[in-house]
């Protein structure tokens, strides 16, 4: 299984209010992070000059090979698909690279190059096995769809079912890469998928102690909550078990919650009405749009948990 890149620690965090501004929206958050150099470097060769790369799913396709196989001319690689790369027999999907060079289109080559390089570090590490005691203090939970065991084996793939269609996975933190954790991983640990999932949120609870939240209010009365630290849990925060806690004050009660994608969480008054419609619409465009989308669903947050909308 291929690795994730994973961003660094951020510092202390504090709640901000924001007066709402004219053609200002909760999606309009900034949707990507710098990127984080990793540990261990693949040889590879000397890096070309930056170029524009095509829009075109299967000529784009082609380019990463291209570029994979320029610089890392040790692997065995062929495109099956314009979004699926076969990386030494094992099955790389490119639809979220393509969503992320779509954003920032004149740092397209370097976007590759860097994606593929934490891949190919991540699996590196990701190969050797990780003590449990070391484990354990950076196991952390990760929203993901359904869908995702249309290319994942799901039975090799540590997870926890959940709500609007989608699941928990787990992952282990570590300073440059996310490692995702496998059953095989967790029987030798000698831990169970319930010891997992609360070791997760509670680690996930002490790696936000105190939140960046910018509030907007809009001028036909609802208001939105927006959470945008980009270290790849944004949307993850909604299992926090304090967070109806913290936001319901400013949310007027039980309030919804969009994660269209890893790095989008939008929490959102119940009403008005059309403030929630004009909300979703956004969320459906951000869900089409990001790279790592999650659901164009809404989840609705009480004092006694998280529940979902999807019929």
């Amino acid at each position: 299984m291929f690795r994730d890149a994973g961003d660094a620690n951020k510092p202390n965090r504090t709640i901000e209010r924001t007066e709402p501004q004219k053609g200002s929206h909760p999606s309009d958050a900034e949707d990507g992070h710098d990127p984080v150099r990793p540990i261990f470097r693949p040889a590879r060769a000397r890096r070309l000059p930056m170029s524009a790369l095509p829009r075109e799913p299967e000529a784009f396709g082609e380019q990463v090979l291209e570029i994979l196989l320029r610089h890392w001319p040790g692997h065995q690689a062929t495109l099956t698909g314009p979004f699926d790369l076969v990386v030494d027999g094992r099955h790389l999907g490119l639809e979220n690279l393509y969503r992320m060079v779509l954003g920032s289109t004149d740092r397209g080559t370097e976007i590759v190059e860097d994606y593929l390089e934490k891949i190919f570090d991540g699996d590196e590490i990701g190969s050797t096995p990780i003590p449990w005691e070391l484990a354990k203090t950076r196991v952390m939970p990760r929203i993901q769809p359904e869908s995702i065991f249309q290319q994942l084996d799901r039975s090799q793939v540590a997870h926890v079912p959940w709500v609007n269609g989608t699941v928990i996975v787990f992952v282990v933190d570590m300073p440059q890469v996310t490692v995702s954790i496998t059953l095989e991983q967790v029987v030798r640990w000698g831990t169970s998928m319930d010891e997992l999932d609360a070791l997760a949120r509670a680690n996930l609870e002490r790696y936000s102690p105190d939140l960046q939240i910018q509030l907007i209010e809009s001028q036909d009365g609802g208001k939105a909550a927006i959470l945008g630290e980009h270290d790849g849990y944004d949307a993850a925060r909604v299992l926090l078990g304090r967070l109806h806690e913290r936001l319901a004050p400013e949310l007027d009660g039980d309030f919804l919650v969009a994660m269209p994608s890893r790095d989008m969480f939008v929490a959102m008054t119940a009403n008005p009405e059309r403030f929630v419609e004009r909300l979703r619409k956004r969320v459906d465009q951000d869900y089409r749009r990001l790279p790592y989308p999650i659901t164009r669903e809404l989840f609705l947050v009480t004092r006694d948990g998280v529940a979902g909308t999807a019929a």
